[in-house]
């Protein structure tokens, strides 16, 4: 206690806590102006002084009877505060320059309120899109693979394996084509639109053999129908008289033909006349360029010359027309090898396989058309089809065999020439290439 009454706090306390009280007594500045560590007073609102008395007992933390009551929430604009930060009455838009209230700020990937499933999206269209795609490819795939075999089942077969010794196997794949003048089939009025007559009998206006070797180019070679050669049992007389004698079977014309040349004939594959027009319209006809007017009247053709598409009549007699050309047969041996090739090409071509309605005509056409041998199968076909076509783009050797035109017996015949067709028949035994002296001028380097 001080002599005058008044009572200093700090007297009697630790020194220790000089720090909280100020400057020692006796020094002249406020107690703790200069403490970093002095506590400030508390203000009131709005960053004023505190007032005396405030905030009263109980409220801000205090006991007392305003402990529960917490401060009066802000009034509405309409109650005479100002509006910026607050949101308009019911019923009343955002006030001018104000945006209007947002919501809370949404978690990363949320969806907004409201939002409703749409469209896919474009991946998702996409997929299904290819998905589709993929779908159709197949079933078209599917479509190429079944037709050939629907037409497969039409297609008649017979035996034409010769009986008796025959020559070894030959690398590769020889097939016996031939293209019958039977008239089975068609009716009067075809006959006469296609001017084929009534002749009876089987005769032969085309004979090939194609050679598939297994490394090399193909080979076609032409058989001219008047070569005059020895056939098993009848003597010697014109080749395509075997199929006559045989009642139009081929076991005997194959075995005359391997008689002749030494290679073994594997398939055989045999067309009419009827067949052979029905697999050309099917195709929307083939474009030939010739470079002479064609006119023959046993053909029953009439041709311009430059490049025109050939159909029905025009393309029968076109193949078989011979009288007109002073090389007789030989040169329609060329004709027939031309349009062949070309018929492959096409009707194995994009605008064939593409075109369903073109492709399924082709093959029904094709299914009533052949005639194939016992042990033919449809890959064979795909073989000889194929191997047709790179002919006709001159990919492969076509010939015709070494002979020259002559007469045996009062009949217009063919000799072959004995060197060179022994030299052409001794390479395809082989399996080796053609000599470059027998082989057109076109075809040298092949």
């Amino acid at each position: 206690m001080s002599s005058g009454g008044s009572h200093d706090p700090r007297q009697g306390q630790d020194p220790r806590y000089d720090w909280l009280y100020g400057d020692q007594a006796g020094s002249g500045e406020a107690d703790g102006a200069n403490d970093p560590t002095r506590v400030m007073p508390t203000s009131g609102r709005g960053g004023h002084p505190a007032a005396p008395g405030y905030p009263p007992p109980g409220h801000g933390g205090y006991p007392g009877p305003y402990a529960e009551r917490p401060y009066p929430p802000p009034r509405h604009p309409s109650h005479g505060y100002p509006h910026q930060g607050y949101p308009p009455p019911p019923g009343r838009g955002p006030y001018p320059g104000q945006r209007p209230p947002q919501g809370p700020p949404r978690p990363p990937g949320a969806r907004p309120p409201g939002y409703r499933p749409g469209r896919p999206r474009p991946i998702r269209r996409t997929r299904s899109v290819l998905r589709t795609i993929g779908i159709l490819l197949l079933a078209y795939v599917a479509f190429l693979i079944a037709m050939p075999l629907i037409a497969w089942s039409r297609v008649d077969r017979v035996p034409f394996e010769p009986r008796g010794d025959r020559p070894p196997d030959t690398p590769g794949t020889t097939y016996l084509l031939v293209g019958s003048d039977s008239r089975e089939g068609l009716t009067a009025k075809e006959r006469r639109e296609l001017g084929t007559g009534s002749a009876s009998g089987h005769r032969t206006d085309t004979i090939m053999l194609l050679q598939v070797p297994k490394v090399g180019p193909p080979i076609l070679v032409s058989i001219p129908r008047d070569s005059y050669l020895p056939i098993p049992g009848y003597g010697e007389n014109r080749v395509n008289a075997a199929f006559a004698f045989a009642g139009g079977k081929p076991s005997l014309l194959a075995a005359t033909l391997e008689n002749a040349t030494g290679v073994r004939i594997d398939e055989y594959v045999e067309i009419g006349f009827g067949g052979f027009v029905g697999m050309v319209n099917a195709v929307g006809g083939v474009e030939m360029c010739l470079k002479e007017p064609i006119e023959d009247e046993q053909a029953h053709i009439d041709l311009p010359k430059g490049c025109q598409t050939l159909e029905g009549k025009n393309a029968l007699g076109y193949v078989r027309a011979r009288h007109f050309d002073p090389r007789g047969d030989f040169g329609r041996v060329e004709r027939q090898q031309q349009f062949l090739g070309a018929l492959a090409d096409k009707a194995t071509s994009p605008s064939t396989l593409l075109n369903p309605i073109r492709y399924t005509r082709l093959n029904l056409a094709g299914g009533e058309a052949l005639t194939v041998g016992e042990s033919t199968g449809v890959f064979d076909m795909a073989r000889f089809a194929l191997a047709m076509r790179t002919i006709s783009g001159g990919g492969g050797v076509s010939l015709t065999v070494p002979s020259e035109p002559t007469t045996r017996r009062g009949m217009s015949v063919v000799v072959w020439d004995e060197e060179d067709a022994e030299a052409l028949f001794g390479a395809m035994r082989q399996g080796e290439r053609i000599p470059a002296d027998l082989l057109p001028d076109d075809d040298e380097g092949n």
